[in-house]
């Protein structure tokens, strides 16, 4: 395995985010030790940010002309008010952004493949509801929206960067919307709707034609 990355990406955080009060270490772990670094809300940043390191700790199996993006981590967003206590993460109503976050970054690493902008991992086949309080189902890997680009790769020697992507939550209609016409025309949808990393259990689902009666 190669060294941790733990200290660079730590450091990368409180520089282009903010101040790290947590780390959550993960305690058994085979492949890859994936902890989650959390940033608590500011003024300038009212959501919580969690960002994760050691999926970048070792390559993955990117394709010939994709090597440059061997190396990623990957962050998401929960609002203010979300419960962050560890007691809480009991319900997976609490948990289930921070199982995915930790589920995407072991992903390439127990499949022996690679995760870059625009792939998707769905919960199950066919996918199902991460939980009781939503209808999000499958995990798409976007452009962070909430940070400046400086955040977006971490250059970590000649032949090492570690590229940084949002987690996106789909519901079952926008993931096969993403099949039909493609990870751009998702990102063009959340730019028009002012869609962030920060997640938003009550956002419509893209897909509807609800939707684009008040947006098309």
């Amino acid at each position: 395995m190669e060294d941790s990355q733990i200290e660079s990406i730590d450091r990368h955080i409180e520089k282009h985010i903010g101040k790290i009060s947590t780390v959550f270490h993960e305690i058994i772990s085979d492949l890859v030790h994936i902890d989650v670094h959390q940033v608590p809300p500011t003024n300038e940043r009212p959501y919580w940010t969690l960002v994760t390191s050691g999926m970048s700790d070792l390559p993955m199996r990117a394709p010939d002309g994709a090597t440059e993006f061997a190396y990623a981590e990957v962050m998401l967003c929960l609002p203010k008010a979300w419960k962050m206590d560890q007691t809480d993460w009991k319900d997976e109503a609490h948990y289930w952004p921070i199982r995915w976050l930790k589920i995407c970054a072991r992903f390439p690493h127990e499949y022996k493949t690679w995760l870059s902008w625009g792939h998707t991992i769905p919960n199950g086949d066919p996918p199902e509801a991460y939980a009781g309080n939503t209808g999000f189902c499958c995990m798409m890997l976007g452009t962070p929206r909430t940070v400046s680009t400086e955040f977006w790769t971490l250059p970590i020697r000649a032949d090492k960067t570690v590229r940084f992507f949002a987690l996106y939550p789909l519901y079952r209609g926008e993931v096969d919307l993403k099949l039909r016409k493609g990870a751009e025309h998702i990102e063009t949808l959340f730019d028009k709707m002012k869609v962030s990393e920060v997640l938003n259990l009550e956002r419509p689902d893209l897909s509807t034609k609800s939707w684009w009666r008040i947006w098309g």
